[in-house]
């Protein structure tokens, strides 16, 4: 069976759902493999609240099985938190350098992320920026928004305005899905 790590912070883990394990974006990708009769699993390897460093901490346990396609969704608490956005490319470029060494023939995904035009001037542009740059430069399948559809969407939301509902994260999966089943053979 081949595996498929999806890697990321809060909205990876499925912050906040009732039943993470079958609401969450990665979960409900899982349904959509199986539905297909497709030949992967998926593990979920989201914890809320983490930053490219954290994950960068954390990647080398993941990897240290086998990995088939990697999912990567973090930056956007780096941001949050003010973290500038060299160190926030530089952690995720080595998240991928790590995962594509360790499994050089490993199909990879990048979740580009946004942020609210509300922070500083130039910011967002350059955020955005980082996404498609290590996309492009690391030939990874690429989806510029992973929130397309559901941020700023009230009813899509939690109270929290910020982390997708269960019905959010069905819009999510399916707008990430044909991204992903592209790599699946």
């Amino acid at each position: 069976m081949n595996t498929i790590l999806f890697f990321g912070d809060s909205l990876t883990a499925g912050y906040g759902l009732s039943d993470a394990g079958s609401q969450s974006y990665p979960a409900l990708i899982q349904q959509k493999i199986d539905k297909e009769n497709l030949n992967y699993r998926i593990m979920n390897a989201g914890v809320s609240g983490d930053t490219s460093a954290g994950g960068l901490n954390r990647i080398d346990y993941w990897i240290s099985q086998p990995v088939d396609v990697f999912v990567l969704e973090l930056g956007i608490n780096d941001m949050i938190r003010g973290i500038g956005l060299q160190t926030i490319a530089k952690n995720l470029q080595s998240i991928i350098i790590k995962v594509k060494t360790k499994h050089p023939k490993v199909k990879m995904v990048l979740m580009g992320m946004e942020v609210p035009l509300l922070m500083q001037a130039g910011l967002p542009d350059q955020f955005i920026a980082i996404y498609r740059q290590l996309a492009s430069a690391n030939q990874m399948a690429f989806v510029p928004f992973f929130l397309k559809g559901v941020a700023g969407i009230r009813h899509l939301n939690m109270y929290d305005r910020i982390h997708p509902n269960a019905e959010g994260y069905r819009v999510i999966a399916d707008h990430v899905w044909p991204v992903i089943r592209s790599l699946l053979v």
